[in-house]
């Protein structure tokens, strides 16, 4: 049994991607499986044969190895036209359908049409890949322009999340790419990205000083005192005009008295 088979076999199997090292993994926990069971048999008499070379070569199986099996693997794949092929993304290795094919492929989803990202949204996007994680203000200080909409519109999307927030003064938050960015521009990491290493450097404009994002229980409670203090004003002033009314009809009737 070839270790490209097996490879095959797994990733096929598998719901999830499987990266190099957890197929290795899977390779030689079945091997050591292999092993406990024939030494046993071995003790009971009920067989006197070898572990398979081709096994026991497996028992110590490397990264490098399943790298070099599923390269074997796509070898195979394009000599005998076969329209997929296995690509590593950011979280493991997945047989993809071959671009030539997806034509075809769309008939299988009539009711699906592609979506595509503005101009702004992918500029956006682009910051907050490169230079993730930052911060909206860093982003706006980029762009020139808010971007609040195109944020928004990449967190629907699940290209875009919040990872935390910063430490600086109102602790904004950081947003930062997701596994499906990966995924869809099929890279394994930011140092995949075209110019990664040096635009990742360029000094980028200075932010206005950022701000914390206010939640809607800290905006209900900030209403509450902001009307209480109105109130408290409102009844100062009523009471105030109480007073200066009272002394001016008291003056009224000390005039008229002295007239009298």
């Amino acid at each position: 049994m070839e270790l490209s088979s097996i490879v095959e076999a797994l990733v096929t199997s598998s719901d999830e991607p499987l990266s190099s090292e957890e197929i290795a993994r899977l390779v030689r926990s079945r091997v050591a499986e292999a092993e406990d069971i024939h030494a046993r048999k071995t003790e009971e008499g009920e067989t006197t044969d070898p572990l398979p070379d081709w096994m026991t070569a497996l028992a110590e199986l490397a990264e490098d190895q399943v790298v070099a099996a599923i390269a074997e693997l796509n070898k195979s794949y394009d000599e005998s036209g076969r329209a997929f092929s296995l690509r590593e993304g950011a979280k493991g290795w997945r047989i993809f359908t071959r671009v030539d094919y997806g034509d075809f492929v769309k008939q299988l989803f009539p009711g699906r049409k592609p979506e595509r990202l503005s101009a702004p949204a992918m500029e956006t996007l682009a910051i907050v890949a490169y230079r993730q994680p930052i911060t909206k203000s860093a982003i706006e200080a980029v762009r020139g322009v808010s971007c609040d909409g195109m944020l928004q519109k990449l967190l629907d999307r699940e290209l875009v999340r919040i990872g935390g927030r910063a430490d600086l003064p109102g602790r904004p938050l950081l947003y930062e790419t997701t596994g499906l960015f990966y995924e869809h521009f099929g890279i394994r990491s930011i140092d995949d990205l075209p110019n990664a290493g040096e635009l990742r450097k360029v000094k980028l404009p200075e932010p206005e000083e950022e701000t914390a994002e206010i939640s809607p229980e800290e905006q209900l409670a900030l209403s509450a005192t902001e009307g209480a203090t109105q109130e408290e004003d409102s009844g100062e002033s009523t009471d105030e005009s109480t007073d200066e009314s009272e002394s001016t009809e008291a003056s009224a009737e000390e005039t008229q008295k002295a007239e009298a």
